[in-house]
């Protein structure tokens, strides 16, 4: 696990689940820019995807010095990729190809979860595993909230405060019996996608919205109160999906244009 110097934040900006949709993160950081936030945080799966993996990796390391950022599963997809793997994936094929080998470095050196602060954990899936899902029970194929018993089993003894994750790209604030808030904080820039591990299911926010959260400590007479919101930005969605169509992915372009997986 990674530490910060334990300094205390009191407004978060999260962001996670990029996708290499540089159109998403340029209205993210914009919006950001025009609120008073004291750290910057990406939550990983950042350069995954048939839109422009090198120009949001450009963009990324203009704001380096702002934000932490931790690694996601298909960062590890990427920079663990065979030659057979890359073959078999055209669009992994793709963002090997557009990356410079640098971006592949970088990705492999960020850290797998994060502890921004006494009361603040960063994890990309869970804090043991970034392709378990933290909130979410897929077993019908749609999300379920899990049980509080569930969640806290997974927390695997993290005790602060706030948990941020993402992974799931479904915007979600969830207070569990031990006081504790879990906050995922969507996608940034793919909104909905199908999988078929652990078994096939569907992930839809239904609106092409770009997605990030604010996460707020308040200091009250009674101590520290964690309040979120949950930001959805229009943003130039046509302009990804168009490149996710010359890239050979319609499903790409038909969730970045909806929010929805295409049905075949």
């Amino acid at each position: 696990m990674a530490y910060s110097n334990n300094k205390d934040f009191s407004t978060i900006a999260a962001i996670s689940d990029i996708h290499s949709n540089v159109f998403a993160l340029e209205a993210v950081l914009a919006d950001i820019k025009h609120r008073k936030i004291d750290q910057i945080v990406n939550l990983g799966d950042i350069l995954y995807g048939p839109i422009a993996p090198k120009a949001t990796y450009e963009l990324l390391m203009a704001y380096q010095d702002h934000i932490i950022t931790i690694r996601g599963n298909q960062d590890r997809q990427i920079y663990e990729a065979t030659t057979v793997d890359i073959t078999n994936n055209s669009t992994l094929g793709f963002i090997v190809e557009d990356l410079p080998q640098e971006a592949v470095e970088w990705m492999h050196s960020l850290p797998f979860d994060y502890q921004l602060s006494e009361d603040v954990y960063l994890c990309h899936g869970s804090p043991t595993d970034d392709i378990v899902y933290l909130l979410e029970d897929i077993e019908t194929g749609e999300p379920a909230v899990r049980s509080d018993a569930t969640i806290l089993s997974l927390l695997n003894g993290i005790e602060s405060d706030v948990i941020v994750c993402g992974h799931t790209h479904i915007p979600r604030t969830v207070r569990l019996s031990s006081g504790q808030m879990v906050v995922n904080t969507g996608s940034v820039g793919y909104p909905a996608y199908e999988d078929d591990l652990p078994i096939v299911h569907k992930m839809q926010t239904y609106s092409p919205h770009a997605n990030y959260a604010l996460i707020k400590c308040l200091e009250t007479k009674q101590g520290k109160r964690w309040q979120t919101e949950h930001i959805k930005l229009a943003y130039d969605h046509e302009s990804a999906a168009r490149l996710a169509l010359k890239n050979g992915r319609k499903d790409w372009a038909f969730a970045l244009r909806t929010g929805r997986v295409l049905s075949v």
